[in-house]
């Protein structure tokens, strides 16, 4: 079973209304706190590293913001819930 997301806001430690530069500020602070070059070998920070940078991928990008906050993770992760084929098989089922 994969592991439960965070919320991408909680990531970075912002509100789910934060402008972009508030967004900005916000994962450059969390990146350099658990970034591989200050924690070598500590594979905490790195996921945390890792999970700063995927929180920023989406928040940064006005499109993937939009459906992250229409959607959550199923709008911008297409692996994420699709267990029975997702939306694809739906398409395929309607036709």
């Amino acid at each position: 079973m994969p592991e439960e997301k965070r919320d991408y806001y909680e990531v970075l430690g912002v509100q789910k209304g934060a402008t972009e530069d508030e967004i900005k500020k916000a994962y450059r602070k969390t990146a350099k706190k658990y970034h591989p070059d200050l924690h070598p070998d500590d594979k905490e920070a790195e996921e945390k590293f890792k999970e700063c940078n995927e929180a920023y991928e989406v928040l940064s990008d006005p499109d993937k913001k939009a459906r992250y906050d229409q959607f959550g993770f199923a709008g911008v992760d297409p692996n994420y819930g699709a267990g029975a084929g997702g939306y694809q098989s739906l398409i395929h089922i309607s036709e």
